[in-house]
């Protein structure tokens, strides 16, 4: 998280009409649940302009940006690179190990859309599955996350909120940032 290096989660491929809700998803997700930044496709602006508007509104920091270089991303990353894949080891296997790794440089966590190339796992420093069962690539990032904070990012305190949401049992209750 903010104190710590770097985790910023690349969104590798969007097809636009049909992934639109999913890019969006995974740059929500990075955000609410510690990622530093999110790197989106650069077909994917309307997905960009989303999550924009939520970090407007419910805090930050975050931040996004456009890509159409991909592999690049992957290949400049001064750090290490997680691929998140069903078919990849364990998190349960390796995730002290990257925690291990994330405690001295930034992180790179890379969530596929459309049919990942080949190279994407060659240029990964661990595959990562948190299930080897066909899953949502959003749970994937999530489980993900929150492994590698340990939870503690369920605790942020978030900067420049104009909104935040009071937390109910029942019903839902979203106040001024600044009302007690």
């Amino acid at each position: 998280m903010h104190n710590e290096p770097e985790v910023a989660v690349l969104r590798y491929g969007h097809r636009p009409g049909r992934d639109d809700r999913m890019t969006t998803h995974v740059g929500l997700t990075a955000r609410a649940l510690g990622a530093d930044r999110v790197i989106l496709p650069d077909n994917a602006g309307h997905s960009m302009e989303t999550v924009e508007d939520i970090t407007g509104r419910f805090g930050g920091p975050f931040e996004g940006e456009l890509t159409e270089a991909l592999n690049g991303v992957i290949r400049n990353w001064e750090g290490k690179v997680v691929h998140l894949t069903m078919y990849g080891e364990r998190v349960q296997d390796v995730e002290a190990d990257i925690r291990e790794a994330h405690a001295e440089e930034p992180l790179l966590v890379v969530v596929g859309g459309e049919k990942v190339p080949f190279e994407v796992y060659e240029g990964a420093d661990w595959n990562v599955g948190v299930t080897n069962q066909p899953h949502s690539e959003v749970a994937g990032l999530a489980v993900f996350l929150d492994r590698l904070f340990d939870g503690r990012e369920l605790d942020r305190e978030w900067e420049d909120a104009e909104n935040r949401v009071v937390p109910m049992a029942t019903g839902k209750k979203v106040v001024p940032a600044d009302e007690e």
